[in-house]
């Protein structure tokens, strides 16, 4: 990938509102041509999404999150694909990992409810033909997140100016 490339997807991906005009100053590349790569990014899928990092936990928002380690049988001609596939069309499924280890995918789901959350384990995601076993670990805080640290006093990342 182009070095102009890489230097706008570590702009973005460090604040995904850096204004077109800055990230131009910060890459030394004209406004067009910064436009012009983000568009082609968007178009070939290597930029998929902007969002905020947002800690719900400062919101009225109710929700449980819960990380799923789920054991599988791989399929004939597919190996695990088609399985992930179906796993990740849910509506509960925030992300889904293949894995190395002593499992093989790792399943992030949200639900508003825990009684929400046991049901799509137990009547959607268990009954799957492959799926042989799942451990449910619940998120009960979250510290850290893409970077961004959610407890503690934060501080100015600035250099200080002094006369």
């Amino acid at each position: 990938m182009q070095s102009l490339n890489m230097q706008i997807l570590e702009i973005l991906n460090e604040d995904c509102r850096t204004p077109l005009e800055r990230i131009a100053v910060m890459t030394g590349a004209t406004l067009t041509d910064v436009a012009q790569a983000i568009d082609d990014m968007e178009k070939q899928h290597v930029i998929l999404h902007y969002a905020p990092v947002i800690n719900w936990d400062k919101t009225d928002r109710e929700r449980v999150e819960a990380m799923i380690e789920v054991k599988v049988t791989p399929q004939r001609d597919m190996g695990f694909d088609a399985l992930a596939g179906r796993i990740y069309r849910f509506d509960e499924v925030k992300s889904v990992y293949l894995m190395s280890g002593s499992y093989d995918l790792l399943v992030l789901v949200e639900a508003r409810t825990l009684k929400e959350l046991a049901l799509f384990v137990s009547e959607k995601l268990s009954p799957l033909e492959n799926v042989t076993g799942t451990a449910t670990s619940f998120v009960l805080k979250r510290y850290k997140q893409d970077g961004i640290i959610f407890v503690g006093e934060t501080t100015d990342k600035r250099l200080a100016v002094s006369p």
